[in-house]
């Protein structure tokens, strides 16, 4: 460990909560902690930056944040021709959520990047995710990044980029990830010192025209009666899913208070995902006092959602996949042409679907980084509550504009007496009977898990039912299918990954049947299996 190293970073941090937690380390000379934190620096990958807050090059902090900008304005200028706007200059749309700092490291990625030639537009104030992919391309910027860590624990942040030109203004794929990773590590200074004030304030601009583009996705609805539970998860949510739902004709929301308003310290959820248990207590007691028809849920930056229902009395959540079929349906009910896509771990029955609709359908790797690419995509979605249901002006995941389209659809269906559950049996009918489920195990890092999916990728085969089923490396057939495929039978599997942003194995389980019944007995026996295999 270069100690001198050490001390130039300390020095150059202008952040006095950092700064002095990294001191009382020097001082104390905590030495397993300080290589901890001075062991590399943050890889930048599809997914930008993502880690805790701390002193350092392997967490987030003032200084990566910084040099992350200057190699990112680096790269721009290097690759000029291929990012102009229509203002034949560089520029960029930059954005940040409610967590610990994300103003703060905002403010520093405009003024380095203003400072280095690149035009900055900074929204004023939090916002979604979405907004910021949405204005990019409203915009037709060269580039777009948002401070934020997404539904990852309270103590994280990160660096989402997104790319215009070839890009078409969604997430980095390879091989632009390694080459603005390489400018980045040729950043000379810790803490670049040119910097510039002359960045363009937005907001209410792109605001008023991503509500108008919303309105055009649907009818609006006259006097709904729909009853909506809605919560932000102490995200940035509520504000804008307020104005896409009332503009829409839906006036009976009721948030969740005590989630409604942005909390970097997320008071109420250990993990602020829809998908974590108990995450969604609160939604759920609220509808019950409020006799909800509908339960809708963003995560913090409000690009994915969840949703759940009252069938015959009770409150179900939907799975990422139930809620993917879901609007599925309704998009391609109202396409002609066109390609339903969804990740290789998501449901199957999008392809069922899409037959049936006589539409062209994709499985992609893992990512919207993919999902957004697809030829004359319509619709896409991953089972991790992701959803794109405007690919032509949000060229990512969308969490409000899905939640305005499930509500839509569940008026529709509450008209007549029925549930978001009775369409999902109506759409098996013409799909066959689909089961999944998932199982998540979180280890104490990245190292762990890594372990883990070697240990099972080495087992090469395992006894279930009395047969040898081969386990089989994905990666070896794309390399972008970073993952392990148990196959059962033709219409039954596991999928094994690790997480791209947190210490989780996780498992993709899936079985078609003739009916429901069948469906979820054969879905029990493979995870019963898949079960044994990680113990």
């Amino acid at each position: 460990m270069d100690l001198n190293y050490v001390r130039a970073w300390l020095d150059a941090d202008p952040d006095p909560e950092t700064k002095s937690e990294l001191q009382v380390m020097l001082n104390n000379n905590d030495q397993q902690q300080i290589e901890s934190l001075f062991a590399g620096r943050l890889s930048f990958g599809t997914a930008g930056l993502r880690a805790a807050l701390g002193p350092g090059p392997m967490r987030m902090n003032r200084l990566t944040v910084s040099q992350t900008s200057k190699g990112l304005a680096d790269f721009l200028n290097s690759n000029r021709e291929h990012y102009l706007d229509k203002h034949d200059r560089l520029s960029i749309v930059i954005g940040y959520d409610g967590r610990k700092n994300s103003e703060i490291f905002a403010r520093d990625s405009a003024e380095i990047m203003q400072a280095e030639g690149v035009h900055v537009y900074l929204f004023d104030e939090m916002v979604p995710t979405p907004l910021v992919a949405f204005a990019s391309k409203n915009l037709g910027s060269s580039a777009a990044v948002v401070i934020t860590a997404s539904h990852n624990p309270p103590a994280d942040n990160g660096y989402k980029v997104f790319l215009g030109g070839m890009t078409g203004h969604s997430q980095i794929t390879p091989p632009q990830d390694s080459e603005i990773a390489a400018a980045i590590a040729s950043v000379a200074e810790l803490n670049p010192s040119n910097r510039s004030s002359g960045y363009e304030m937005i907001g209410e601009e792109q605001t008023n025209d991503y509500l108008s583009r919303a309105s055009q996705l649907v009818d609006s609805v006259a006097e709904s009666k729909l009853t909506i539970v809605h919560t932000a998860m102490h995200g940035v949510g509520w504000k804008m899913a307020e104005k896409v739902l009332v503009q829409a004709g839906f006036k009976n929301l009721h948030p969740v208070e005590s989630q409604m308003l942005p909390d970097g310290t997320f008071p109420t959820v250990e993990f602020p995902n829809p998908e974590e248990p108990g995450a969604m207590d609160l939604a759920i007691e609220k509808a019950k006092r409020v006799n909800a028809d509908l339960i809708v849920a963003n995560d913090p930056d409000a690009d994915r959602l969840a949703a759940g229902v009252r069938h015959n009395g009770e409150y179900q959540m939907l799975s990422g996949n139930q809620l993917g079929i879901l609007l599925a349906d309704y998009v391609a009910k109202n396409h002609s042409t066109g390609t339903l896509a969804a990740s290789y771990v998501s449901s199957n029955q999008i392809i069922d679907l899409a037959k049936f609709y006589g539409l062209d359908f994709e499985l992609t790797a893992t990512g919207f980084k993919w999902i957004s690419k697809v030829k004359d995509l319509i619709f896409g979605f991953e089972e991790a509550l992701g959803y794109c249901v405007d690919p032509q002006f949000t060229a990512d995941k969308d969490g409000l504009t899905a939640a305005l389209l499930i509500s839509v659809i569940a008026d529709q269906l509450h008209q007549k007496g029925q549930t978001l559950i009775d369409r999902l049996e109506q759409i098996a009918e013409f799909t066959g009977f689909y089961e999944t489920d998932q199982i998540s195990l979180r280890l104490a890092s990245n190292k762990h898990v890594a372990e883990t999916v070697s240990r099972i990728k080495s087992a090469g085969e395992l006894s279930a039912n009395g047969q040898t089923i081969q386990i089989t490396d994905l990666v070896e057939i794309d390399p972008r299918l970073d993952m392990l495929e148990i196959k059962f039978d033709e219409n039954s599997k596991a999928l094994i990954r690790a997480s791209g942003t947190e210490p989780k194995v996780k498992c993709y389980l899936e079985t078609k049947g003739v009916n429901a019944e069948q469906a979820k007995k054969k879905l029990a026996e493979i995870r019963n299996t898949v079960e044994k295999i990680l113990k």
